[in-house]
């Protein structure tokens, strides 16, 4: 059954989410955004207002986060008690046994292997991988070409960047950056702000 979506924010991440939206036959309704005049096109869909506005639309339809910001994901979805929409692309190849959290946007051609869990709000971006077993909690961002092998376990609101690799069975702590096509072979157990390494 088609929903009828709103997304918040109306840059370029959110742009992707209305692709996707419409390959997948919900109805887009428009954008949130609090940086653009109302009535403004966006790929032919209108700025409806500003987040404020959120709750005059809450009973007719169902949202999703299409801002990047991993903290400002979690803060608008813990600040706003609405129904979240998973956005899914029709060529996202989806193991069995997988769990996907509320608000979750997986892009083309990622792939979720078999036993994987992805918590609420995550982005996984534009042909990532992530292998079976793997627990990626809320709000991460996996980041186009990103690979992660069997039993990962990624920390809420950690970012992997675009082309990295996750060895087997490696652990990546909360609030961690991994950057573009790093190779992660050993477990992460402090984000860079709480280290003490220069």
């Amino acid at each position: 059954m088609s929903r009828n979506v709103i997304i918040i924010g109306a840059g370029g991440h959110a742009k992707v989410i209305a692709d996707i939206i419409l390959k997948s036959n919900d109805n887009l309704l428009g954008f949130l955004d609090d940086n653009k005049p109302k009535n403004e096109v966006i790929l032919g869909y209108p700025i409806l207002g500003k987040l404020e506005d959120i709750f005059s639309f809450a009973d007719k339809t169902v949202f999703v986060i299409g801002i990047g910001n991993n903290f400002v994901r979690k803060s608008i979805s813990e600040k706003y008690n609405v129904a979240w929409h998973t956005v899914i692309h029709p060529s996202a190849n989806i193991g069995i046994d997988v769990k996907i959290g509320d608000g979750t946007v997986v892009m083309a051609n990622a792939v979720i292997n078999v036993s994987a869990k992805i918590g609420k709000h995550c982005i996984i971006n534009t042909a990532a991988i992530i292998e079976h077993d793997n627990i990626i909690f809320n709000y991460v961002h996996i980041s186009p070409n990103a690979v992660l092998g069997g039993t990962v376990n990624i920390g809420e609101c950690s970012h992997i960047g675009i082309g990295a690799s996750v060895r087997n069975n490696i652990s990546i702590t909360d609030n961690c950056v991994i950057g573009a096509s790093a190779a992660v072979v050993k477990n992460i157990t402090e984000s860079e702000e709480n280290s003490d390494e220069e």
